[in-house]
């Protein structure tokens, strides 16, 4: 009797082990692939480098911030080219849709937002990225505005944090460093770049997550 009551005391340690194991790898494996958001803003070639700040591409785990990038075109040769992506190798955003659009604002001079249009967000395996808009707010009249909305997933979030450095007026809807709004399922958030020559610029941090 005790033998049998300590092989099955093993038997059952051993299985308990084995299934924790089992379970953690599963975890692990899962945590190890999380999705990572990517923004890239570079100048136009030819154009003053010193309006696109920031990072030139950057690939930020999901649930983390993007470092800033900051707009500051003004009247300086060429602009900036702005771009997004997704990679989610282990396909944990499936279904999900992210969406922005890059238009002029009512009545603006149009040609200081190249590439306008609505464009998704390629959510891939890889490092690719959307077209390129184009950034060259200046003196001219009007600015570009920003907008992102989410589809597919209830359970996902894009966070949009976007302040000034200098003159606020050329921030559109901006809110105040550390704060942000946040695009979901069918709710569309925007922001607007009107930099030109007044002092300072406006910065641009994003972060991707779920809940």
């Amino acid at each position: 009797m005790r033998r049998l009551f300590g092989r099955s005391l093993v038997a059952l340690v051993c299985g308990l082990a084995v299934a924790t194991l089992v379970g953690t790898g599963t975890t692990t494996a899962a945590a190890a692939t999380p999705a990572d958001l990517g923004v890239t803003l570079q100048p136009t070639p030819g154009g003053d480098a010193g309006q696109c700040g920031g990072p030139r591409s950057q690939w930020v785990v999901e649930g983390d911030w993007t470092n800033p990038v900051r707009f500051d075109t003004d009247g300086r040769a060429g602009g900036c080219l702005l771009a997004f992506g997704i990679r989610d190798q282990a396909d944990v955003l499936h279904g999900l849709n992210v969406i922005f659009t890059w238009q002029n604002s009512p009545n603006g001079d149009i040609g200081q937002c190249g590439n306008r249009g609505t464009f998704g967000f390629p959510i891939t395996t890889g490092l690719a990225t959307s077209p390129f808009v184009g950034v060259d707010t200046d003196d001219r009249s009007g600015w570009c505005n920003l907008s992102f909305t989410l589809s597919g997933r209830t359970d996902v979030a894009l966070d949009v944090q976007w302040f000034a450095d200098g003159d606020g007026g050329q921030c559109k809807n901006a809110l105040p460093a550390g704060q942000y709004q946040t695009a979901l399922n069918g709710v569309t958030i925007g922001i607007g770049d009107d930099t030109d020559g007044r002092p300072g610029g406006c910065q641009l941090m994003m972060r991707l997550r779920q809940f």
